[in-house]
């Protein structure tokens, strides 16, 4: 039995004192007989005990009920109030108890719950922010078991064209091990949000999101209700929880319960950023049978770090005594506090960078690095914030996972450094990117890579699973690319070539990454390094933007930024070269150029060549003005390509390189010219070339009658894009 005290009452405490200890938010109420704790429904300065409806509330003047055992009240001296006056008012408000001074109810508790670990929470207190019945409607406190009020979730859902309602009228299946009647009621679980899958492409990714309004930078519960009421098996759906795009949980009903229709829950510790809005998602995993994502309820608390008991009156009675030997002892401590600094100041002039002999020592950035003197020779330091998500990996990990950085399993080297197969403990193929010394980057890209990624998902942006800045070290852990870069598909190196519509395809899917970044993500942000090599594809050839090194955030207001010229030679935008004003349309630019790559099959520079055919962007535009393009097209596409999607696809490209940005498209508008061209290469209707309306392109091609529609990820609450 514990002893929970709720203090500092101060003068008057009027008409009732109304604690229902809901610790089902802490899954104290696990057990399948829990009964409800009426116990503490309390009528203050009262020895009667009144019923309304549901709730018993006991007088606490009442010695001879049983439950005066379990609640004490430490100031003896009070004064109880019992007024006639208002004798139309409820029975509740007839009594009170006067506070003269702080005093405290104490009450004894059960310590009976999960086997959970939860440190240090019974020195604080939660306070519910949001407790939401997602999908479905208000349920009151007289229709759930512990008296709680579920708000519906439509005042707090992003996207609710992409969501669709579900609601099964059979009871749950609760299991004593996972969720009760008393974890939530039966409505929460007997509603969800689901994706609307019919509103949009089957093949097409979206997630679902909803956005809470919570205190910046405080520490928050959220507990997260499901129960499979639209999967066909419980082994056929998975799915992925997003909490602010930082933290992702795979969620399966067959993992979790074996079974569908039967409640379970999930809950996480999340810290609030300085947004002020706490973001969570859920999407469908690639692996999974059904494409499909579900939500039932949701509770979001805050955890209240001022906790603990007021001081008896024997302590305030020697405060003078504690006073002058806390002083003393003050005294002595900061005496040694400044021998032992003088004593470190001069140590570590002399030390050394440390090594542990676990594993094999890795060398500390010596000249070149961009770490602070503060962090060399440091094998804890970290110069980055801790996020709190499991974003922070260890080094012993990575270590594990690549062998010790065995070179056999390097696969790649960049600008920042040695690129890295590997495999975690669970099993998790990721790639591991770290810096060495003398690399063209350093720490401001390396932070720039953490806190961009660490903010946005989509389904055609690399995630990032992590970063490590142990001894002096740089790595960057990401999810696993099985089929490297797309420069190594159409040109550079010895493995098949990609047909015309997986290039396409593959187009798309890099130019809905960049969509998301500039007009998906806060504020907007730019790339800056848009290549070949930076378009990555898993093992389903499904296109993702990597390398956000150089990126750039721009404000919601602003146009551009100013900024010293970064990026690769070949895929420079001119007008930033000239003007140093980064814009999106720098971007645009740079795609233009891979546009050109995957159709020509050959780099953006090649110094192998003369004169103008060395920059592949200046030498297609000229060889298209002469007519001659055809000549350049990757000669393995022979008779694949249908003309007009050649048409369109080269038009595309076109206005991708315009000199100025202004005559440039968004990305937007070349999302909705590349899906126009793969169209175009699976339909075999035609129509006469006067009926098309668009702009002139190679002579002598007549377009086929197909019906152009906007693209469904050109609105950013589409099917791609995840919070």
């Amino acid at each position: 039995m514990e002893k929970l005290r709720f203090h500092q009452l101060h003068t008057p405490l009027f008409a009732l004192l109304f604690f229902l200890l809901q610790f089902s938010s802490l899954q104290f109420l696990s057990m399948a007989d829990y009964s409800l704790p009426d116990k503490y429904f309390v009528n203050c300065g009262s020895a009667t005990n009144v019923y309304t409806g549901q709730r018993n509330f006991f007088g606490d003047l009442n010695s001879s009920d049983s439950t005066s055992n379990s609640i004490s009240f430490t100031d003896q001296n009070r004064v109880a109030i019992d007024s006639n006056q208002y004798s139309t008012a409820s029975p509740l408000y007839q009594t009170a108890r006067v506070l003269l001074h702080n005093s405290s109810y104490e009450f004894d508790i059960d310590t009976i719950g999960s086997t959970n670990d939860y440190k240090g929470v019974l020195s604080k207190a939660l306070h519910t922010i949001y407790r939401i019945n997602v999908g479905g409607p208000k349920v009151t406190p007289e229709n759930d078991t512990l008296l709680r009020n579920w708000v519906p979730d439509r005042d707090y859902i992003y996207n609710p064209d992409k969501a669709k309602k579900v609601f099964d009228s059979s009871s749950p299946n609760y299991h004593p091990d996972f969720a009760t009647q008393y974890t939530a009621p039966d409505l929460v679980y007997q509603t969800a949000q689901t994706m609307d899958i019919n509103s949009s492409k089957q093949a097409d990714f979206f997630n679902i999101t909803w956005g809470f309004n919570v205190r910046r930078n405080a520490r928050h519960l959220v507990r997260v209700h499901f129960c499979d009421i639209v999967g066909k098996s419980a082994a056929n759906l998975r799915f992925n929880l997003y909490i602010y795009s930082r933290f992702s949980q795979m969620i399966n009903s067959y993992d979790s319960v074996g079974l569908l229709n039967i409640p379970f829950y999930d809950k996480f510790v999340v810290d609030s950023d300085d947004s002020g809005t706490m973001n969570i998602s859920i999407g469908p995993r690639d692996d999974s049978a059904e494409t499909n994502a579900y939500l039932n309820g949701l509770e979001i608390m805050e955890i209240l770090e001022t906790s603990g008991s007021v001081p008896t009156v024997r302590e305030r009675k020697n405060k003078h005594v504690f006073l002058v030997v806390g002083s003393v002892l003050g005294g002595l401590v900061l005496i040694c506090i400044l021998a032992v600094g003088f004593f470190l100041v001069f140590k570590c002039r002399k030390q050394k960078p440390v090594e542990n002999s676990d594993w094999s020592p890795i060398p500390v950035f010596g000249v070149g690095s961009t770490h602070s003197k503060a962090t060399e020779g440091s094998t804890n330091g970290s110069p980055l914030p801790n996020f709190n998500l499991a974003l922070k990996v260890p080094l012993a990990e990575i270590l594990s996972a690549t062998n010790n950085f065995d070179t056999r399993l390097q696969i790649g080297k960049g600008g920042f450094g040695n690129v890295y197969r590997g495999t975690l403990r669970n099993g998790q193929k990721i790639a591991v990117k770290r810096s060495e010394p003398g690399s063209n980057q350093g720490f401001p890209e390396f932070e720039t890579e953490i806190m961009v990624l660490s903010k946005i998902r989509h389904r055609h942006l690399v995630s990032l699973i992590g970063y490590c800045d142990e001894r002096s070290e740089m790595i960057l852990v990401y999810e696993f690319m099985e089929k490297g870069t797309l420069k190594d598909h159409i040109y550079a190196s010895d493995l098949p070539r990609l047909s015309w519509k997986q290039r396409l395809e593959i187009c798309i899917g890099a130019a809905r990454g960049l969509q998301y970044l500039h007009k998906g993500s806060a504020g907007g942000i730019i790339h800056r390094d848009v290549k070949s090599t930076n378009i990555l594809l898993d093992e389903h050839y499904v296109a993702k933007v990597a390398d956000f090194g150089l990126s750039k955030t721009v404000p919601l207001d602003d146009t551009h930024v100013s900024t010293i010229v970064k990026g690769t030679f070949g895929y420079l935008d001119p007008e930033y070269i000239g003007s140093q004003q980064l814009t999106e349309k720098s971007d645009v630019y740079a795609f233009g150029v891979v546009l050109l790559e995957v159709l020509c099959a050959r780099p953006a520079i090649n110094a192998m060549l003369s004169g103008k055919q060395v920059n592949l962007a200046e030498w297609a535009m000229l060889c298209k003005k002469e007519g001659s393009l055809e000549e350049i097209v990757d000669p393995s596409l022979k008779g694949q390509i249908d003309p007009n999607s050649q048409r369109i696809f080269i038009e595309t490209a076109e206005k991708c390189l315009q000199e100025f940005g202004a005559d440039r498209p968004t990305m937007d508008d070349v999302v909705w010219d590349l899906e126009y061209a793969l169209q175009l290469q699976q339909t075999a209707i035609r129509r006469e070339p006067h009926e098309d309306s668009t702009v002139d392109g190679l002579p002598g091609l007549a377009l086929p009658n197909v019906q152009r529609l906007p693209s469904c990820s050109i609105t950013m609450d589409g099917s791609d894009m995840l919070l």
